[in-house]
């Protein structure tokens, strides 16, 4: 199933955003997320969905929205970042968001209020913070210094806007099954490329993903991909054996 909508946005003046939500079997979250995006107060969207074949009541949500989403896929896919390259493919703009099926914009006016008047010439990612979600409560989690990106992830993926230009040129790893976005996020940083903070909430995130169940697994994939010395491995080992001791005390509570 695949729907694609003609738009002439793409000459507007203000910068054309990319948002992609990558979906599969996500009836439960789908609409509030579509919701989120198709609700901005900014004018200047392409949103695309990538459902990698979805057996339940995704695709009919979809369809419900589907004159306010520019293209749609419906169809079996190799994985989230084998979904989420497909999406890189296909956007057309300046700046490139994944918002997945379970999170979304913290505010109607997010994508307005940075992008509206201003102009970030020569940066190549735009991050900032986001709230995390949790059943009983929620936070704000502030985004971390990107010197201290060898201690894993600064900063959530949905609330950061990457250069088309640089994803393009460089897209996910299939090989890293959990880690490829701070794999992105780690290359571009060590290559020089220009990250700029942005001081706002920008996503609301639920917890419980992938990196969360699999905490351990996600911590031991950011060692494997940066650079090794004894600093690094001693924070390593460290932090891994703290996630396994609160793993054990869970299990006793």
């Amino acid at each position: 199933m695949v729907k694609m909508k003609q738009s002439n946005k793409y000459k507007d003046k203000k910068p054309l955003i990319s948002i992609i939500t990558v979906v599969y079997n996500g009836e439960k979250y789908i609409e509030e997320t579509i919701q989120s995006i198709i609700n901005q107060t900014y004018d200047n969207i392409e949103y695309i969905i990538i459902d990698g074949g979805s057996t339940d009541g995704t695709v009919d949500i979809i369809k419900k929205y589907e004159d306010k989403i520019d293209y749609w896929v419906s169809e079996r896919d190799g994985g989230i970042y084998d979904a989420m390259n497909k999406g890189i493919d296909l956007s057309h703009g300046e700046w490139l968001n994944f918002m997945n099926a379970g999170d979304w914009f913290f505010k109607e006016d997010v994508l307005e209020n940075i992008f509206a008047k201003i102009s970030y010439q020569n940066v190549d990612i735009l991050y900032g913070d986001h709230e995390v979600r949790y059943p009983n409560r929620k936070r704000i989690a502030k985004a971390g210094n990107m010197q201290d990106i060898w201690k894993g992830s600064r900063f959530s993926h949905q609330s950061a806007f990457i250069s088309s230009k640089l994803h393009k040129a460089n897209k996910f790893n299939l090989s890293n099954r959990i880690g490829a976005d701070f794999e992105f996020f780690y290359k571009a940083y060590k290559n020089n490329k220009n990250f700029k903070y942005i001081d706002v909430i920008i996503s609301s995130i639920s917890s419980g993903g992938v990196s969360d169940i699999k905490r351990v697994d996600s911590i031991v994939g950011w060692w494997n991909i940066v650079e090794k010395n004894t600093k690094t491995n001693l924070y390593y080992i460290c932090i891994i054996l703290k996630e396994m001791v609160k793993s054990l005390i869970k299990k006793f509570i």
